[in-house]
């Protein structure tokens, strides 16, 4: 349908929105840590922002990217957590597709990972 062909509308009201187009394909693909990093921003808190994470990491192993949250020293460290846990995501080299995993050393994350992904039969 173009443009000629959409009804205009009715007069009073927004304009008629164009026809919803799905994504075709897979999720973006990261080629490199930094495309990776872009991606990984999305799913965490801005850096820097209050209660925000004071880096994110990003960590390259054969079938993805580990993307994790260095936080800012808590003012008391003997106190307990504020906000325990958390969790890491992981971008895929192979389709994009963002998993979440618990907040493990990079080495243990990316193993559940592994796991997670085999046994999901891919």
């Amino acid at each position: 349908m173009t443009d000629s062909d959409r009804p205009a509308g009715t007069p009073g009201l927004p304009p008629t929105p164009p026809p919803y187009r799905p994504q075709l394909g897979p999720d973006p693909l990261p080629t490199d840590e930094a495309e990776a990093l872009v991606i990984g921003r999305q799913h965490f808190p801005e850096v820097g922002s209050p209660g925000g994470p004071s880096e994110l990491y990003v960590h390259e192993f054969d079938i993805g990217y580990l993307i994790h949250a260095g936080w800012p020293a808590p003012e008391d460290p003997t106190a307990r957590p504020a906000d325990p846990g958390g969790t890491n995501i992981v971008i895929s080299k192979i389709d994009g597709k963002v998993a979440d995993v618990p907040n493990f050393p990079p080495e243990d994350a990316v193993e559940l990972y592994r796991e997670s992904y085999a046994r999901d039969g891919v």
